[in-house]
């Protein structure tokens, strides 16, 4: 004799179509047959790459807190994988490095030891540029070499290999902006540029691995059931990190971050003094170390702000996955918060400035993350508990 069941009393896995519970969709189609093992590789040499970028930002932060951007003069993509192997080979980096803006203007009578340190800074630098593209180069070959390219992505694993040597030459770019005329740094714009073309790489690199963190079908599905109104909210918070992010990169080039180191105020007034006495006025926007700084803390409230209005929008989510996530990003906005703050007042030294950069990274993962998951929710059963990933 039977016994009847609970409306929200589980069903047990065999007693679903094809073993599998009811409330999660159907198994495995056609549209996934065969691509389980090349979707769990592809996913772990995503999971690689997005670490090494991670990296990557990190020694490029400090890179740049410790003045090290314009010991290398030249751009040598494969040559200059070899450091200086002999004295006359350092003196003639070291002659080089010397007859640049920087070392004329701000570290005449440098040493040999001092210059060493700095070199050893960028060549690392540029060294895990290289090992990223060569990661990048063998994962990928050796994905396409074994079949274990999931259906359709050729094209968008190759566009992280597009990315990666646009970022290249755009790290040049910069670079050789600071090796003429009366550039104590290089320009602002074109760091700006560098960094947010890294932050790019690390969202397609983590939007990808999400997206094939999950079957295709099953992302079909779950696409029937996102959040138009949450997915629209969360884009437009992502873009708005996006510009803040670039505002940061415009204040760590110029070191807008040790000039005005009161807080709410600044210089004791509300706006710094003589935000726009550079001419061209435009000029302002990207070298005045006031208005920089002005603008950046600026975009942080209100950043705050909208994040804030979006994690209130997410508490309607009827799914436990989807809130959770927006938990997460909302948390992670008041540290990263508290961090600039600090950074402000201890006027950047390099482990807050740092921490402050990491803390940028980790704040954009998770917006990314919320996003998708707005977009994408996860299966949950009728109580609203045991969400899969």
């Amino acid at each position: 004799m039977t016994t009847k069941r609970s409306i929200f009393e589980d069903v047990p896995a065999e007693s679903s179509p094809r073993g599998r519970p009811q409330g999660e969709g159907p198994g495995p189609g056609l549209i996934d047959r065969g691509t389980g093992r090349g979707r769990r590789a592809t996913r772990i040499w995503l999971f690689i790459l997005f670490a090494m970028v991670v990296v990557m930002i990190a020694v490029g932060g400090l890179t740049r807190l410790t003045d090290s951007g314009l010991s290398i003069t030249e751009w040598r993509p494969v040559s200059g994988a070899l450091p200086p192997m002999s004295i006359e080979a350092w003196q003639v980096e070291f002659d080089k490095y010397r007859a640049t803006p920087e070392y004329r203007l701000q570290n005449q009578g440098m040493s040999m030891a001092e210059f060493q340190f700095i070199y050893w800074w960028e060549w690392g630098h540029r060294q895990l540029g290289r090992a990223i593209g060569l990661v990048w180069a063998l994962g990928l070959g050796l994905l396409w070499a074994t079949g274990r390219i999931p259906r359709d992505w050729t094209g968008r694993l190759l566009l992280l290999g597009a990315l990666g040597g646009a970022q290249g030459a755009v790290g040049w770019w910069m670079v050789s902006s600071g090796l003429e005329g009366s550039m104590l740094d290089v320009a602002s714009y074109r760091l700006a540029t560098h960094l947010g073309l890294a932050f790019v790489i690390l969202g397609v690199i983590a939007w990808f691995a999400f997206k094939l963190g999950r079957q295709s079908g099953d992302l079909l599905q779950a696409r029937r059931h996102g959040e138009a109104k949450l997915f629209g909210m969360s884009t437009g918070l992502m873009h708005f990190a996006f510009l803040q992010i670039l505002l940061g990169a415009l204040v760590a080039g110029i070191d807008a971050g040790r000039t005005y180191t009161d807080w709410p105020l600044m210089a004791g007034e509300f706006l710094p003094p003589d935000p726009l006495d550079l001419a061209p006025v435009w000029r302002n926007f990207f070298e005045n170390e006031g208005l920089v700084q002005f603008l950046h803390r600026m975009a942080g409230y209100l950043l705050f702000i909208y994040g804030l209005v979006v994690w209130r929008r997410s508490r309607s989510s009827g799914n436990d996955g989807t809130r959770r996530a927006f938990d997460m990003m909302a948390g992670m906005m008041v540290v990263q918060v508290l961090l600039g703050i600090a950074t402000v007042i201890a006027a950047a030294p390099w482990h807050l400035g740092l921490l402050h950069q990491l803390g940028a990274v980790t704040l954009w993962v998770l917006i990314l993350r919320a996003r998708f998951l707005s977009r994408y929710p996860q299966r949950q059963n009728l109580r609203g508990k045991g969400a899969t990933a």
